[in-house]
């Protein structure tokens, strides 16, 4: 075995398009890795390891190999979106295995650039939960076995932090990326709205889910983002002087912040301050309704994607979640509470470039059979750990997680950045910046069992 597998990215396709070595052998690598590892991982409903070799032999005889940004870097894809091929089962039994026709664009558009699936990785049902178990299996958190990975890009956060992939696709409709992000110690991004192409179950969760990339690195995320927005790699930049508001509090009332996750934004706060920001304490303006707005958009969304879906084979809390919808689906697509929320918030971000608050409120769950749990238990499970994440859904503004720091147990903490629309550019450009003055440690350590 080469030592291709735990590389970055950018390190891989440089080796690529130089010929140093082949999309077959370091395909090859990361397979066999997965094999010796995600047994006790879980990152994985479906490893692809004969067609991705296939594909990686296609992919050294295309003439452009030499052009191509993410020549022979493995990918995983998140179980809701379509590889062709394959089918893509959301997490649940309920979904037809039917193989898809058409990758999805973001697929498409990965693959273009030269990227090689090598597998589908697992979600909770319908990618509705901040844990990631159910029928095809649970992600553990490769930093800490004992916990969930979050969710629901659960599986493919896992499987970059272990080293399987060195990127990974997954979406954020309440923080599907940046909750298993903060977990496992990587860097995402959640984009504002219209900047990768969606296309997420029955409507993208009226508009509020966004499809992104899981890394290691700023500039692997970068690097992935340009691909999936079309605009091609951008060049880091120092950026100038932000005005940077620091927030403490949950946006939702009565749920507290665990001392690692304020210790973390402090730290952070003063990384960013030496860095010549201008930083200081600023609370957003959370209405009081958040949390009532929050629960019915996304209750409302998991009642869209259940149409049609035999109820008998969706596991209970889906069912649950899914008929409390049902009674808000009209309100929602009206849009008027986003619309409330964004003109609340707007004037906060026209005083302040970008905000800086935890990632999380408190470290995840257990990992456990949590689809065979209450929908109540979920639902305060889910809110007492991701409280900082569905305001940025709601309103539709970029925002991303950034490892900073250590938990008592010594899985990652992390921080997140969030700005006005188009902001993306400055987001990952402070990333980049708390990435040099404070740089974290890329993947687990993982012991086959």
């Amino acid at each position: 075995m080469g030592d291709w597998a735990g590389r970055t990215a950018a390190e891989i396709a440089a080796a690529v398009r130089e010929k140093r070595v082949t999309p077959r052998e370091v395909a090859a690598e990361h397979l066999a890795l997965i094999e010796r590892l995600d047994g006790r991982i879980g990152a994985f409903r479906k490893v692809r390891a004969e067609a991705a070799l296939a594909e990686a032999d296609e992919l050294a005889s295309r003439s452009d190999l030499h052009e191509l940004p993410l020549a022979g870097v493995p990918l995983a894809v998140k179980d809701n979106l379509a590889v062709r091929g394959e089918s893509h089962r959301d997490g649940s039994a309920a979904t037809p295995d039917t193989p898809a026709e058409a990758d999805h664009p973001t697929v498409a558009r990965l693959r273009a650039a030269g990227a090689l699936v090598v597998g589908l990785t697992n979600v909770p049902e319908l990618c509705v939960f901040g844990t990631t178990e159910g029928v095809y299996g649970t992600a553990r958190n490769p930093w800490d076995l004992s916990r969930t990975a979050g969710g629901s890009s659960g599986g493919s956060a896992a499987a970059v932090a272990a080293g399987l992939v060195p990127l990974a696709l997954g979406n954020d409709g309440m923080g599907s990326l940046r909750i298993p992000a903060a977990n496992c110690g990587l860097v995402t991004l959640k984009p504002g709205h219209g900047v990768v192409p969606a296309g997420i179950g029955n409507g993208d969760w009226f508009g509020m889910a966004e499809n992104g990339p899981l890394a290691t690195t700023v500039e692997d995320l970068r690097l992935m983002l340009g691909v999936l927005a079309d605009t091609g790699p951008a060049e880091a930049q120092e950026p100038s002087s932000l005005r940077v508001a620091v927030a403490l509090r949950s946006p939702l009332a009565g749920v507290a912040v665990s001392r690692s996750y304020t210790t973390a934004v402090r730290e952070a706060a003063g990384v960013l301050a030496r860095a010549g920001h201008q930083v200081r304490r600023a609370e957003p303006p959370y209405p009081l309704s958040l949390g009532v707005t929050a629960l019915r958009h996304w209750t409302a969304g998991t009642a869209v994607d259940a149409e049609g879906l035999d109820a008998a084979r969706l596991a209970r809390r889906t069912r649950v979640h899914a008929a409390v919808g049902r009674r808000f689906v009209r309100s929602v697509r009206a849009g008027d509470g986003r619309e409330r929320l964004r003109a609340r918030l707007t004037p906060f971000f026209t005083e302040h470039d970008v905000l800086l608050t935890p990632s999380l409120a408190r470290r995840s769950p257990e990992a456990g059979p949590w689809h065979e749990r209450g929908w109540l238990r979920n639902i305060l499970a889910n809110t007492a750990y991701s409280p900082f994440t569905p305001p940025w859904n709601l309103t539709g503004w970029p925002a991303m997680s950034v490892p900073f720091g250590t938990l008592p147990s010594g899985a990652p903490c992390a921080v997140q950045l969030v700005g006005r629309p188009g902001a993306e550019a400055a987001l990952l450009g402070l990333a980049e910046e708390l990435e040099k003055r404070r740089p974290w440690q890329r993947t687990a350590r993982v012991a086959a069992g």
